[in-house]
């Protein structure tokens, strides 16, 4: 049972929700139907809840995959958890909310791509060492 991945995808959901209503009463706000009407803030709203959109879930699959095989302690899998969080609250929250603060985006970022190399190359080598015996 994926326990310790379900916890942080549950948190993240909660996120992604408040991320997409942002969008959905902007939209209603500026009557904008489709598209972002050429409102820069919309855009900004948009692509906070479509890049998580575009990331979150492949991380998501890769820390399933480790809790699955068993191998993985609990506090490391939290670790990670904990770390995707930061990352998509922190890319986000300066996206959705503070477009202007370029430091949390970057962080959000940075940590995103860091986690995709690190669980991508972690489930490689797995995925090798049990081919191998």
């Amino acid at each position: 049972m994926l326990i310790t991945t379900g916890l942080y995808a549950g948190l993240l959901a909660l996120w992604y929700l408040l991320l997409g209503a942002r969008v959905s009463l902007m939209r209603d706000r500026e009557q904008i139907l489709v598209g972002d009407g050429g409102n820069p803030r919309l855009l900004s709203r948009i692509r906070a809840h479509a890049n998580f959109a575009e990331y979150v879930p492949l991380v998501l699959i890769l820390m399933a995959t480790l809790e699955l095989g068993g191998t993985v302690a609990p506090s490391v899998l939290h670790a990670i958890g904990i770390t995707l969080l930061v990352a998509r609250l922190a890319h986000g929250y300066t996206m959705s909310f503070a477009p202007s603060f370029r430091a949390g985006r970057m962080l959000g970022a940075g940590l995103t791509y860091l986690l995709l190399l690190g669980l991508g190359l972690w489930c490689v080598w797995r995925g090798l060492l049990i081919v191998a015996m």
